[in-house]
C-alpha cells in the first residue's frame, strides 16, 4: 500500500506540472494523466497492490488472466509493449485464426489507437481492450467472408462499415478499397487497419465538430498530427 501511495503522489505532482506548463489542448493533457493512471495500475497489479482506482478496487491478479501469458511473454520490465512486441504477441496468440497474421504497420496503428499518452507503447489494460475490439472486428469480417477466402469484396466492406454506423459516400468507399484492397479484395489485416483508421479519424473529427453539424475546423499542424497518427 505504501508503494501505491507513493506512486499516486507522483501522479498528482505530474498533473500539477502539466497544469503549470499549460497544455494548449486540455483534452490531450487529461488523456495523458489518464494514461499514466492506467500504466500505474498495470505496474501495481504485478506487485499485488490494490489501486482503488475505477474498477480496480478489488485486488487484481493478471497472472490468472489467460491473456496475460501472451502479454507477459513479450512485455519489458516496465510492463509495456511496443509495435514489434505486439505483433509477436498477436501472432503467438493465434487471434487471426486462419487469416494472415497482422503486419507490423497494422500493429503500429493498433498502438496509436490506444496510445493516450503518445508513448508508442501499451500496457496490459490497453492490450485487453484491443483484444476485445479485434475479436469484434474478426466476427464482423467472418460474417461477410462467407466463402472463407480470407477476403471481402467492396460491397461486403460497405455492408460491414454500415453495420458499425458509418455512412460513407461511394467516392469515399472507392478510395478505401483502392487504399486497402488488392484486385478489389480486402484481406483481414487490411480490414482491421481500415477499421482502426476510420475509428481514429472519426473520433478526432467528432471532438472538433462541437456543434454536431458534420463540419469541423482543423489548424494545419493539428491536421498533420491527426493524419500522421492515424
Amino acid at each position: 500500500m505504501a508503494l501505491h501511495h507513493s506512486v499516486v503522489g507522483l501522479v498528482c505532482l505530474l498533473a500539477f506540472c502539466l497544469s503549470v506548463q499549460g497544455f494548449s489542448d486540455r483534452n490531450r493533457a487529461q488523456a495523458k494523466i489518464k494514461s499514466l493512471l492506467e500504466k500505474i495500475e498495470d505496474i501495481l497489479s504485478l506487485v499485488g497492490e490494490d489501486t482503488g482506482h475505477g474498477d480496480n478496487k478489488v485486488l487484481r491478479q493478471p497472472a490468472t488472466d489467460p491473456l496475460y501469458g501472451y502479454f507477459s511473454a513479450v512485455a519489458g520490465a516496465d510492463g509495456q509493449i511496443d509495435a514489434q512486441e505486439l505483433q509477436r504477441c498477436l501472432t503467438s496468440s493465434g487471434i487471426s485464426g486462419t487469416y494472415q497474421p497482422f503486419s507490423l504497420e497494422t500493429s503500429r496503428i493498433m498502438i496509436s489507437m490506444l496510445d493516450r499518452d503518445y508513448s508508442g507503447k501499451m500496457g496490459f489494460n490497453e492490450f485487453k481492450e484491443l483484444w476485445a475490439t479485434l475479436n469484434q472486428w474478426k466476427t464482423t469480417f467472418m460474417q461477410y467472408d462467407r466463402d472463407r477466402s480470407g477476403t471481402v469484396e467492396p460491397h461486403e466492406l460497405q455492408a460491414a462499415l454500415t453495420s458499425w454506423g458509418y455512412n460513407l459516400s461511394p467516392q469515399a468507399l472507392n478510395i478505401i478499397v483502392k487504399r486497402y484492397g488488392v484486385d478489389g479484395k480486402i484481406k483481414f489485416d487490411d480490414f482491421v487497419a481500415c477499421a482502426i483508421r476510420l475509428r481514429m479519424l472519426t473520433d478526432h473529427f467528432r471532438r472538433r465538430d462541437t456543434s454536431g453539424t458534420g463540419h469541423a475546423n482543423f489548424a494545419y499542424d493539428d491536421f498533420i498530427q491527426v493524419a500522421m497518427n492515424s
